[in-house]
C-alpha cells in the first residue's frame, strides 16, 4: 500500500479510519495530520498495544483499504 495516497486523501479516510480506532478524537485525526507514524503513535497510546502492534493494524486496515479502492 501506497500510505501517500492515504495521505493524499485524509479528509476522505478519516471517516474509515474513525470506524476502525473509535478511541481516537477528531482533534487528534486533525493533529495526525495523514502521517502514518502519528497515527501509530495514537492507536498505541490510546489502545495501550506496543508499537509493533499498532503498525500492524495500521498495515492491515492499510492493505484492506487498499483492495476496496
Amino acid at each position: 500500500m501506497n500510505w501517500d495516497r492515504i495521505e493524499g486523501n485524509w479528509k476522505q479516510v478519516k471517516g474509515e479510519i474513525k470506524e476502525q480506532w473509535g478511541k481516537l478524537t477528531d482533534d487528534e485525526f486533525d493533529m495526525i495530520e495523514g502521517k502514518r507514524d502519528k497515527l501509530v503513535g495514537k492507536i498505541q497510546e490510546k489502545y495501550g498495544c506496543t508499537r509493533d502492534e499498532a503498525d500492524a493494524q495500521v498495515s492491515r486496515w492499510a492493505d484492506e483499504y487498499d483492495t476496496r479502492h
